[in-house]
């Protein structure tokens, strides 16, 4: 009897040691797996833009001249009819395409909330047709992505 009780002792003792090793075993797999999720589900650094870059280096002496800028203020340029005002809402930005495609050609890029022009929509109202006032550059970008000011 005694030799009984001391087996069954020890397959009790080797079930709970694999039952400890398996738990630790996925609660390590488990911790691996969220601090690499969670490290691939962080927003890569924003993009700089060709255009940036240059509107970058003319920021500099833009802002010494800007007691003559003060002075002599940009007339409101007048919009097309049904063109309207409004600003960037994705945090991105937008990729600025020459036609109303994912597949067209990348001609630019619109900052997060920076104004453009809204010219007209495609014919599937996915893409809209826009201008930037600065640089009064044209192109299509996908839509739902801008907000009318």
């Amino acid at each position: 009897m005694n030799a009984i009780v001391k087996g069954l002792s020890n397959i009790i003792q080797l079930l709970i040691g694999v039952i400890i090793g398996l738990t630790l075993l996925t609660a390590t797999a488990g911790g691996i797996g969220y601090y690499f999720l969670t490290k691939l589900s962080a927003h890569p650094a924003k993009p700089v833009f060709a255009e940036e870059k240059k509107t970058a280096n003319t920021a500099d002496s833009a802002t010494e001249s800007s007691e003559t800028a003060k002075e002599a203020q940009p007339k409101e340029e007048k919009l097309p009819p049904g063109a309207y005002k409004a600003k960037v809402t994705w945090s991105e930005g937008l990729s600025l395409r020459d036609t109303p495609s994912e597949d067209a050609n990348r001609i630019g890029g619109i900052a997060f909330e920076q104004e453009i022009i809204i010219l007209k929509e495609s014919d599937d109202n996915n893409w809209q047709k826009v201008r930037i006032p600065e640089t009064k550059e044209e192109g299509w970008v996908k839509a739902g992505n801008v907000e009318k000011v």
